[in-house]
């Protein structure tokens, strides 16, 4: 059974998910995964790369990835699973193996390690992201930040949580007061400068930027209240399928960059607290900074 808030209860009252159910296969899978990640700190062996220098990818985010996969594919064998060390690096192909994934009816979408470069120096600002697409919607969302031990969970209709607590994002409406978050992609020849050019149109205007380094955990922030906004142009599926559900089922909004509607495989996207969505679109726009050729 899918896990609902009891009836009757106040609003604050903690959320309980069941110990069956696709929410609870997640959770499972993403805590045990995470314990695992923060017991690798400091012992990575063995560091490659993927599109550029700056594209890590360790033995331990391929390792995590199977570990997840036979976690999900127990409880649900049939399941389909886009994991990102399971796709060849670039652009095109994860628009490829997205194309091929939505073809079937559950597709979980995993990042085993979201903030690589983080995890590898020992920042601590990374996390897993796991989310479950049914019938082409985002149903299932969770990201677990073993660091701070803390697992933000959401299903469609029926609120996010942090640790069973109802998240929300924050109701600041001025633009000027706002902080917003950003991430810079390893694409170093498209993504970073048009990363850049949103970052010196913004960064004036607001209260000020954060980069951490991990699209997923900046998604649960915005979800969380913690930041009032953010954008990041380069991104794919399984950095940001989770955290726009997170974000959705916190109260607030998720478009592309020039304000449509969010698709899982929407690559440019901006997610605010709704209140100051707007100011962050038209700054895109008028920075030249969507990503996209107008």
């Amino acid at each position: 059974m899918s896990p609902l808030k009891p009836e009757g209860k106040k609003e604050r009252e903690p959320y309980v998910v069941t110990s069956k159910g696709h929410t609870a296969v997640a959770i499972n899978a993403a805590a045990k995964a995470g314990e695992w990640i923060k017991s690798r700190q400091g012992l990575v062996k063995e560091l490659n790369t993927k599109t550029s220098a700056q594209d890590l990818v360790t033995e331990v985010d391929k390792g995590v990835e199977q570990m997840i996969r036979r976690l999900i594919l127990t409880h649900y064998p049939d399941h389909a699973i886009l994991g990102e060390e399971g796709v060849s690096p670039g652009a095109a192909a994860a628009t490829a193996a997205l194309e091929e994934a939505r073809e079937h009816e559950y597709l979980w979408i995993v990042d085993p390690v979201d903030g690589t470069t983080n995890f590898v120096h020992g920042f601590p600002f990374y996390c897993v992201s796991i989310a479950l697409v049914i019938r082409g919607e985002l149903t299932v969302g969770v990201i677990y930040d073993p660091i701070r031990d803390e697992m933000f969970v959401a299903e469609k209709g029926k609120g996010a949580y942090m640790h069973g607590v109802p998240t929300a994002v924050s109701t600041e409406d001025v633009f000027g007061d706002s902080l917003i978050a950003m991430g810079f992609p390893p694409d170093r020849e498209f993504a970073q400068p048009v990363n850049m050019a949103g970052l010196q149109s913004i960064l004036p205007q607001i209260r000020g930027i954060r980069a951490g380094g991990s699209a997923a955990l900046h998604l649960a922030y915005v979800a969380a209240g913690r930041v009032d906004g953010y954008w990041e142009v380069g991104l794919s599926p399984w950095d940001c399928a989770a955290g726009v559900l997170l974000v959705l089922e916190s109260g607030g909004r998720i478009t592309d960059t020039l304000g449509r509607p969010y698709d899982i495989g929407t690559r440019h996207i901006v997610a605010s607290n709704g209140h100051i969505h707007e100011y962050l679109v038209s700054s895109l726009k008028n920075a030249e900074a969507t990503g996209y050729k107008l």
